[in-house]
């Protein structure tokens, strides 16, 4: 039995108020005493549950696994393949086009979950400050059931005490058999009222339930409002930071790479032209101690000369020689000839 002291003067007013409009004999009284409160909580009830239905985090839980994977996506490896020395610039420019590429695609798709999750956390917190107003309503349905079950009882503990048994008292005094059957009727329709003020007590304990339930759907919904918020203003911020560090980091690698690639080209030029100008000043100076003419050239030089020479003198004592011949040869044929031109005169 609800105790008055729990209520305010102002609720045990509105208890009294409506114990005193409480009439058994009225059928349509009797069914529709606390209907509307008790409706209240029904129709409520249903709200919520539908509510408990429609909150699925499974949205935003795919939201989030749709970022991570496209994140996961970006592949950095591709910053990590080895150039040939050869190719360096070419490749080492093509791989950053195509890590831009994938991260300007992936920007695009962080933007859009990130745009939808911007929408389903102000979803949620429009839902946290309808939550509120439910609960308050949640209470006030509460409340109100409180005061029907209260002036019932009151009303009920009047009747056992005082009406019922008056009724029977006048039954038994009068030689009427009907005020027997009247008594017996009241009776049972006191029954049926407090059947009535048990339904409403079966309301306010579905009421009492319902309370802790808004406030767990209120709750998870500030937790993933909560989640979106931080992913929204720290996790993707972040990620986009890390991927930009990334490049950042790889283009400082990439200056380092061909810094190191140019500081060992200057080493092996200036290692092969310090070579070179060994080289060339040992020649140069090993040059510079030869005469016009090598000594072993003149000595060879002479003697071809010489030997020459003696060669032209040779022949030419040959040549005196043989015109010698030749001078005493013709000598010959010319007395031959002149001793036959003689002979032949004779004989004429």
């Amino acid at each position: 039995m609800t105790e008055n002291n729990s209520f305010t003067p102002e609720e045990k007013e509105k208890i009294r108020k409506i114990k005193n409009e409480i009439d058994l004999t009225d059928s349509q009284m009797l069914l529709q005493y606390g209907a509307g409160a008790k409706q209240n909580i029904a129709d409520f009830s249903e709200n919520i549950l539908r509510n408990i239905r429609a909150k699925d985090s499974g949205y935003v839980g795919e939201l989030m696994t749709d970022l991570i994977a496209s994140v996961e996506g970006l592949d950095f490896e591709v910053l990590e393949k080895k150039n040939g020395l050869s190719a360096l610039f070419q490749k080492a420019e093509a791989k950053v086009k195509k890590f831009l590429g994938q991260y300007e695609k992936l920007e695009v798709q962080i933007d859009r979950i990130e745009g939808k999750l911007e929408e389903a956390r102000m979803e949620m917190l429009k839902d946290i400050g309808m939550l509120d107003s439910m609960y308050e309503k949640n209470l006030q349905y509460f409340r109100q059931l409180q005061l029907y079950i209260a002036a019932g009882e009151e009303k009920i503990r009047e009747l056992k005490e005082e009406t019922i048994p008056a009724l029977y008292r006048e039954a038994q005094q009068s030689s009427d058999p009907m005020n027997a059957q009247l008594a017996r009727d009241f009776q049972e329709t006191v029954d049926q009222f407090e059947k009535k003020i048990y339904d409403l007590k079966t309301s306010k304990t579905i009421a009492v339930q319902t309370a802790p339930q808004i406030k767990l759907i209120q709750n998870s919904d500030k937790l993933l409002a909560d989640k979106i918020q931080t992913a929204i203003q720290e996790t993707i911020p972040l990620w986009k930071s890390q991927m930009v560090m990334a490049l950042g980091l790889y283009r400082q690698q990439e200056v380092l790479k061909l810094q190191r690639n140019i500081t060992d080209t200057t080493n092996e030029l200036l290692l092969k032209n310090s070579e070179k100008l060994r080289q060339n000043v040992v020649d140069v100076a090993k040059e510079s101690q030869r005469g016009i003419v090598d000594i072993e050239t003149l000595k060879k030089a002479n003697a071809n000369l010489i030997e020459t020479m003696n060669e032209a003198l040779r022949i030419q004592q040959d040549g005196r020689q043989k015109r010698k011949a030749a001078e005493e040869e013709l000598e010959k044929l010319e007395n031959n000839i002149r001793d036959s031109l003689m002979t032949s005169s004779k004989q004429l």
